[in-house]
């Protein structure tokens, strides 16, 4: 019996503990203006064209902004990076313009579907993670675009960490 009410007061005791801890509600997209300045280049994040990313972390109530989403993947991947991330945002690039992306078109970053390896660059003028909402979009625009449609997860480090520099442009005509 004394077992018994060891296990209820355990039980009761990790309940009530649980209780007490504060869960954060995910915070819903905020739209840029030209103070939104991207994290790591420290640049006006509307002044680039392409897709961009937003994280809101625990304590802070303003959104990190990157310029690229691939740049938003890399923080979000960082080792040093605690696991505070309550909210990620993409643009989906498969219901706004690439010159002029929509600070209206956010969707969840984990559960859209990127185009991996397309001849479109980001914001940086580097390889970029092309997020769309539509999984038919996205194959869509890996058509045209070429690269790969894959799932947040499928995405690999080393296209996200990679320092190599885009290839130059060729003029046409």
């Amino acid at each position: 019996m004394r077992r018994l009410a060891l296990l209820f007061v355990l039980v009761l005791g990790g309940g009530l503990a649980a209780c007490g801890e504060a869960e954060h509600p995910k915070p819903p997209p905020r739209s840029w203006d030209r103070d939104a300045l991207g994290y790591y280049c420290n640049m006006v994040v509307v002044e680039h064209k392409g897709p961009k990313a937003q994280i809101f972390l625990s304590g802070r109530e303003d959104p990190l902004w990157f310029t690229s989403v691939r740049d938003g993947i890399a923080f979000s991947r960082s080792k040093e990076e605690p696991g505070r991330i309550l909210a990620f945002y993409v643009n989906d690039m498969g219901s706004t313009d690439w010159d002029r992306p929509s600070d209206r078109s956010w969707i969840d970053a984990e559960t859209a579907w990127y185009v991996i390896g397309s001849s479109k660059r980001g914001g940086m003028g580097m390889p970029e993670a092309v997020p769309f909402e539509d999984r038919e979009k996205a194959e869509a625009f890996a058509r045209k675009y070429g690269g790969r449609v894959v799932g947040f997860d499928e995405i690999p480090d080393d296209y996200i960490f990679s320092t190599s520099e885009p290839a130059p442009e060729v003029p046409r005509g």
